[in-house]
């Protein structure tokens, strides 16, 4: 069987001047007892940064080792492997660049000092991805130094695969034993007819390192013309054939936008930025993207053996997308590779990379945006916090396969937020109260993510009723309850106390009560409510409430009902839903009345608007990794309605001066609101940026009335 590796994301890329370093971002460095969450998983060995950049990022300071020898000495005391990666993505030190001749003599030296003095590491990557990193530097211009030409592109490949070269000769020189993976994107292109030509100079220009190293890249090679065209002197490409390097370890690093696709009918992609070369133009688009796609990680793996007849591994598998999403893609990685194996190929690992997240691939790191991929880590509370991944890569690990209720094991991938074949009858996720706001985004967000599921309203099921609840979540046998059901009207609650507590109270109750039976995971919904606003400045889920009305003591009661039953119960506290597909809330009223012309009253306490799509998607993610106990989930916003009715207002080109703040008498309130029960969270962000859920909440609902 595969052995298990791991990997942190650990790119140090360079925009311009900037520097912009995942390990920092991540934390990772001033976290030792990230080590021990590795080793607790069962990873045999983790592909590591010891980066240039990092150690020394300017010429003749001294290099910084502290952090690093306490990571590594923690590494091997629990008896974890590093892959030592010496330039990940980078161009080295602020001096030198990847056009700088002297950049493979300078890395070889950087690699003699490391070896020196961690003599004990076996296997190296001096230059990871070296193909895909000289594309980026020097072909496209997105990271530093920003070239846009062939000849950069073939400049900065030379000086890695040299600097890789002399970087293991120097290790070797230290450690006669030490061995070398390579790595690099192993995706596979695909075209129209009329393309062909194109795919296939793509699909050897993929190789083209690992071919150039090996000393492969003699007259008569499919890339040696080109090489030569671009600026490889003769003498340079017989360097390579002299030293030529094998690898120890063929690593194929492989995501759902490896594999492309290339196609001359521009017309068919409207929005797709369209290139060329001198014979044609055409869009290059993910080959996920089109139907009947299905990941090649098993082809990557016979291709490379294929190819170079040495051990292969997956160097990183990683997606960014929603927890089942990301469990299928682990699963389909890793039967792939136990296919392969059995099938004959030497598949050494799958490397399940990103253990800790990623920063702003999204958009190739071309600056810090703030978009973070969760790994098999969510690091954005105060502590690391285990995700579904985990689970999955411990019982891999363990026992060589995992299985969770939300992917059934007969499922294949079918797109990168699709869903799964539901042929196999499955334990469905049962949500309550799905007739209202949230239960209907709850269950439109299952729909379109593929999670087999069972929604009842109150005419299906009266959660006040003990003796019936029980015995439906027994019947149905959920993996878990999401309970949506509540009492949601402030004002009237005031006058209707007893009708408000049965449902947010003892319904609540009653779920959690069934849900211990049954030991099955429970949801359930709290609000901002069950705070007092004193504290004037957000609250998180270790602040003591004080509700101010009926509602917020309802609330708040049920809470401590609900994990008295279900201690290990979730309990999320949100505030002030709004959707495009809800007609009832506030940002669809303001627009109804700003587009009538009618003036709005709005309140100036102060709120954390959150977008309920968005919030369902938080919600089912943290019961599929298992999650427990208080969370606040809404937008990060503090901001009071007022505010929100002239942001609802810009976003939609209309008239703010109909805005105007009123007090609780012009609003007709009865059940006290606090000033401020704006909310903030000590267990990390879970939830997008308001501006940016606004901006998508407008235009969908205008894009309705079209």
């Amino acid at each position: 069987m595969p052995e298990v590796w791991g990997g942190l994301e650990c790119t140090v890329n360079r925009i311009g001047n900037e520097f912009h370093d995942q390990v920092a971002r991540s934390g990772h460095a001033a976290r030792v007892d990230d080590i021990d969450r590795l080793a607790d998983m069962g990873v045999r060995r983790v592909r590591y940064p010891l980066l240039w950049e990092r150690i020394q990022p300017e010429r003749g300071m001294p290099m910084r080792w502290d952090a690093l020898d306490a990571h590594l000495m923690r590494l091997r005391a629990r008896g974890v492997a590093p892959i030592a990666g010496l330039v990940h993505h980078g161009s080295g030190p602020r001096h030198t660049n990847l056009l700088d001749p002297a950049f493979p003599g300078e890395l070889a030296a950087y690699a003699l000092t490391v070896a020196q003095r961690y003599p004990w590491i076996d296997m190296w990557t001096p230059v990871n991805e070296p193909v895909s990193t000289a594309r980026f530097s020097g072909l496209y211009g997105h990271w530093y130094p920003h070239e846009c030409s062939d000849a950069s592109f073939v400049r900065m490949l030379l000086h890695e695969c040299r600097a890789a070269v002399l970087a293991m000769a120097a290790i070797r020189s230290v450690i006669p034993g030490a061995r070398y993976m390579h790595t690099d994107d192993m995706g596979v292109i695909s075209s129209s007819p009329r393309l062909a030509y194109q795919a296939e100079f793509e699909n050897e220009r993929q190789f083209v390192a690992l071919d150039l190293m090996a000393g492969r890249v003699v007259p008569g090679h499919p890339m040696r013309r080109y090489l030569a065209r671009f600026g490889a002197t003769a003498a340079e490409l017989t360097w390579f054939e002299e030293q030529a390097l094998l690898p120890d370890v063929v690593a194929g690093d492989y995501y759902i936008s490896s594999d492309r696709h290339l196609d001359d009918d521009v017309a068919s992609y409207p929005g797709v930025p369209v290139g060329g070369n001198r014979r044609h133009r055409y869009v290059d688009i993910a080959a996920s993207e089109r139907a009947g796609w299905e990941p090649g990680f098993e082809a990557v793996l016979h291709r490379m053996w294929t190819r170079y007849g040495r051990s292969v591994a997956i160097g990183e598998v990683h997606i960014d997308g929603t927890r089942e999403a990301q469990l299928r893609w682990t699963r389909s990685c890793w039967e792939a590779a136990v296919r392969a194996e059995a099938a004959g190929v030497p598949v050494t690992a799958v490397t399940f990379w990103a253990l800790l997240g990623t920063f702003d691939w999204n958009d190739l790191c071309r600056g810090e945006r703030g978009h973070y991929e969760t790994g098999a880590f969510d690091i954005r509370g105060a502590v690391p916090r285990p995700t579904a991944l985990a689970a999955a890569i411990t019982s891999i690990s363990h026992t060589g396969a995992f299985s969770h209720p939300v992917i059934p094991d007969s499922a294949s991938w079918t797109s990168p937020g699709g869903r799964d074949a539901l042929t196999a009858p499955r334990a469905p996720l049962l949500i309550l109260g799905a007739r209202g706001t949230l239960g209907r985004a709850l269950t439109q967000r299952c729909e379109q993510r593929g999670i087999s599921h069972v929604a009842l309203g109150r005419a299906e099921l009266d959660i006040t009723r003990s003796v019936d609840v029980e015995p439906l979540v027994a019947a149905l046998r959920p993996w878990a309850v999401i309970n949506a059901s509540g009492y949601v009207r402030v004002d009237d609650a005031e006058l209707e106390p007893e009708q408000c507590r049965a449902i947010n109270v003892h319904g609540a109750v009653n779920v959690a009560r069934a849900c211990e039976r049954m030991k099955v995971q429970l949801v359930t919904f709290s609000s901002d409510l069950v705070f007092d606003g004193a504290k004037a400045s957000p609250y998180i889920e270790s602040d003591a409430p004080s509700p101010l009305s009926v509602y917020g003591q309802s609330k708040r009661d049920g809470e401590i009902g609900v994990l008295s039953a279900l201690p290990d119960a979730i309990i999320v506290r949100t505030s002030a839903f709004f959707g495009a597909a809800d007609d009832h809330n506030f940002v669809i009223q303001t627009l109804r009345r700003l587009i009538a012309g009618e003036s709005v009253p709005t309140s100036g306490s102060i709120v954390s608007p959150t977008d309920v799509s968005a919030l369902a998607d938080a919600v089912l993610d943290l019961i599929v990794d298992g999650a427990d106990g208080m969370w606040h989930l809404s937008s990060p916003a503090r901001l009071s309605w007022t505010e929100w009715a002239r942001s609802v207002a810009a976003h939609a080109n209309l008239d703010q001066s109909l805005i105007y703040q009123a007090d609780a008498q012009q609003l007709a309130w009865r059940g006290v609101r606090p000033d401020y029960s704006a909310l903030g969270t000590e267990r990390g962000q879970q939830m997008p940026e308001f501006e940016e859920s606004m901006a998508r909440c407008v235009a969908s609902w205008q894009a309705q009335l079209t």
